[in-house]
């Protein structure tokens, strides 16, 4: 009998590559797609299937669609997508997943690019505001990821706040603060109400951009409403320093799947293991730096959950690049009523923007890249150096490529005695 399934969502999300629609549906619905050329349609039908959604609210403007048709006919509904280019097509079919129940995704993948339109479209160093920067002194590169997006959600607040929303906004923020703070430029995975794969996300940092660091900005969930507080996490390839980090690297990880991610797009993450071994030590201090630097920062603007110096660790994939220093900063509990309230708020979120902002840094200060403009400034100025639990006198000496008997000098100090939190001035090398 026809109608025996009814739709009444669909969902139309534009990333820079390709174009995603979604049928919610109560369960599973059979379908064919057709693909017809002169003129350049996709043909989809829905069997035994009553379409209850205007899809002329859907905005496709930015797609390749030109218009899209729907057709009622005696055993099935027909959605006829007439395009303005060819597009290469893909359907799944997706079983329920918290948020979603059963989805037919229907993804529409832009022509490839021509080898010169890809040489073009490689990223170049913006014209920067401070023209008095040698053209010798390269920007440290900040790749801000917004988590979420599209098809997944994030946790939601009481209100009804998305966390998808509320990390892409404080992301663009900090986007703008980057690109004007002297000596780096950001660069954004997503900068729009779509999904990326936990593993492209890497590859847009680092393969792409060539990224120094990796920022992944959410907001924590939690069944407790009261739950409150900023934190900051790093990877962990020996477990999980706690059980609320291993609880959110799991829905972290589980992002793929929320968001409908087909398996050969999945992260394979024994692929990694040999070579997290021999490389991600020395990127793993640095996250764990920089963490320690934002969680800091992030203690003077807002309520902090847990111990202040306290960077958690646990097997997020998103962060698992063996040569990219990475960290996720949980910028608060969406599920606290006062906290959802704040993360809404455009002041609140500069103020955390501007905190993971200082952080950053106060991270490139310490940990210049060759030819840059931060390494640039300490030859010029000399440094500074917030001492961090475990730091020896010596090792900091050796960091900085200078004795330990000059940074004595510099500080007024008679001996070795130093304390976590007390900032050295470290003299040029």
């Amino acid at each position: 009998m026809f109608a025996q399934t009814t739709i009444d969502s669909v969902r139309l999300h534009r990333a820079p590559d390709h174009t995603r629609i979604v049928f919610d549906l109560p369960g599973p619905v059979d379908h064919k797609l057709d693909k017809l050329a002169n003129p350049d349609r996709i043909v989809l039908d829905l069997q035994n299937a009553a379409l209850d959604f205007d899809v002329k609210t859907l905005d496709y403007a930015s797609s390749p669609i030109a218009n899209i048709r729907v057709g009622k006919h005696t055993d099935k509904t027909r959605v006829v997508l007439d395009m303005n280019e060819s597009v290469r097509t893909r359907t799944n079919l997706l079983k329920p997943i918290e948020p979603h129940g059963w989805r037919l995704v229907v993804d529409l993948f832009d022509k490839e690019l021509t080898t010169a339109t890809a040489n073009d479209s490689k990223p170049t160093p913006e014209k920067s505001k401070k023209s008095a920067e040698p053209k010798a002194q390269r920007l440290m590169v900040v790749a801000i990821d917004a988590g979420h997006g599209g098809e997944d959600p994030g946790a939601r607040g009481p209100s009804g706040a998305y966390e998808k929303t509320i990390v892409l906004q404080i992301a663009k923020k900090l986007e703008a603060m980057v690109n004007e703070k002297a000596g780096m430029r950001a660069v954004m995975v997503r900068d729009g109400d779509y999904y990326v794969p936990l593993v492209e996300r890497r590859k847009i940092a680092r393969e792409k951009h060539g990224a120094d660091v990796f920022v992944s900005i959410h907001a924590d969930a939690f069944t407790d409403a009261r739950a409150n507080g900023a934190s900051v996490f790093a990877l962990s390839n020996r477990g999980a320093t706690s059980a609320r980090a291993r609880y959110l690297a799991k829905i972290a990880n589980e992002s793929d799947r929320v968001a409908g991610v087909y398996e050969e797009e999945k992260d394979d993450s024994s692929l990694y293991s040999v070579l997290a071994d021999l490389q991600m030590n020395g990127s793993m201090a640095g996250s764990l730096y920089l963490g320690r630097q934002v969680l800091l920062e992030m203690g003077k603007v807002t309520k902090l959950h847990g111990n202040r110096d306290k960077v958690e660790q646990a097997g997020f994939a998103v962060l698992k690049e063996p040569e990219m220093v990475s960290i996720l900063v949980e910028t608060g509990f969406i599920s606290n009523p006062t906290e959802e309230r704040n993360l809404r708020s455009s002041a609140h979120q500069t103020k955390l923007a501007r905190s993971v902002l200082k952080g950053i840094d106060a991270y490139f200060r310490s940990h210049p890249a060759p030819n840059s403009w931060y390494a640039a400034q300490r030859r010029e100025q000399g440094d500074e150096y917030r001492i961090q639990p475990g730091d020896t006198l010596s090792e900091i000496a050796r960091q900085y490529s200078v004795s330990e008997q000059s940074i004595r000098s510099a500080n007024g100090m008679d001996g070795d005695r130093i304390m976590v939190g007390q900032v050295l001035k470290i003299p040029r090398s």
